[in-house]
């Protein structure tokens, strides 16, 4: 059985979005698909002494009517030392903040033009030291015209194969049937999200990757695949 799971490439995803890629054996970018507001694609959460806290990207405006690989970053404003600053007071005294951080950081400093590329990046180093090896590859680089799930479909079938695995919010508007049509076994996940040493007080979970990196080090794999 070959397994294909697509999502939007976000910035500093959550471990969700890891288990995704480490849980199939096709990861496919949805890079080409329009820019939503208020989504992932450009944001994350992290935790701090006061609770959650946003670190948003923010972007060249119009973002409207763009598609996710075209939207451009802005640098009105020093938004790159407002997340460094925010993430160094709060993650300083984690175990391995050193051991992460600062690589995470010159990632952050090359100043890319375009958000898609500054995700790319970062989600690359992350696949790198979680040693998830699952083959990855862009929905821009396939030929296709079709939205929606005939757009899933199209992808799994060129690439042969034979389930797709969709995250629980699909049964809300896959079209099961096409799936079927096509003998493409339908699957959805069921993550359980792991517990894991987090600071300041009751463990919440969802957070950026970067708070179990900075937490946990070489143990986050382990606790990724468990």
């Amino acid at each position: 059985m070959k397994t294909v799971m697509i999502r939007q490439p976000g910035y500093m995803p959550n471990l969700n979005f890891f288990k995704k890629i480490q849980s199939c054996d096709v990861f496919v970018y949805l890079d080409n698909v329009q820019f939503s507001k208020d989504s992932f694609d450009n944001r994350n959460r992290i935790k701090t002494q006061n609770g959650v806290e946003w670190i948003t990207v923010p972007l060249q405006r119009p973002v409207f009517g763009k598609k996710l690989n075209q939207v451009s970053i802005t640098y009105d404003s020093d938004w790159i030392k407002a997340h460094s600053n925010l993430i160094f007071e709060n993650y300083e005294s984690a175990p391995y903040f050193s051991s992460y951080w600062y690589e995470i950081e010159k990632i952050i400093n090359k100043k890319f033009t375009l958000l898609i590329d500054l995700n790319y990046h970062l989600i690359n180093y992350f696949l790198k030291i979680l040693k998830i090896s699952t083959q990855t590859v862009k929905s821009s680089d396939f030929l296709i015209s079709k939205t929606k799930t005939e757009r899933l479909v199209e992808i799994c079938s060129q690439l042969n194969a034979t389930c797709y695995i969709s995250g629980v919010g699909g049964k809300n508007y896959i079209d099961e049937s096409l799936f079927k049509k096509s003998n493409i076994k339908l699957m959805y996940e069921n993550f359980s999200h792991p517990k894991y040493n987090q600071l300041y007080g009751d463990f919440i979970k969802n957070m950026s990757i970067i708070d179990l990196l900075l937490n946990e080090g070489p143990n986050s794999s382990k606790i990724l695949s468990e």
